[in-house]
């Protein structure tokens, strides 16, 4: 226990907070090891290094890899998302080309304002 007495409201919050870091570094940690190791621009020695500097020194290896690698890191997540979901379009079938169609009808049904239009139709194109 943190605190001398036995059981008090420090202790608990005390507590709460070291489990609160604990959950928030194993976060981080699998984050940054599975940013690793879906990167294909570095090699197995780079990835080996990253890990030795994560198992031997957590904090500093995590916060090290977010400071270097953290940029990269946000484009590689956009990139797998958008071929996810370019995946799952092919798989159910999605054509742009059908849900432009369907927009068009609404629009002309009046089901829809100009503006709405205008903001789903780019949302579809992206």
């Amino acid at each position: 226990m943190l605190f001398s007495a036995e059981s008090t409201f420090a202790n608990f919050i005390a507590d709460a907070f070291a489990v609160f870091m604990f959950i928030l570094w194993f976060w981080l940690f699998i984050t940054t090891a599975s940013d690793l190791f879906r990167r294909q621009d570095v090699s197995g020695m780079g990835k080996v290094l990253w890990v030795i500097l994560l198992i031997v020194l957590p904090y500093v290896g995590i916060f090290a890899y977010i400071l270097t690698q953290g940029g990269g890191m946000a484009e590689r997540n956009r990139s797998q998302a958008r071929q996810a979901r370019d995946e799952l379009r092919q798989m159910v079938g999605f054509s742009v080309a059908d849900e432009l169609a369907k927009l068009e009808r609404l629009k002309s049904d009046k089901a829809i304002s100009d503006q709405e239009y205008a903001r789903l139709r780019a949302r579809i194109i992206q």
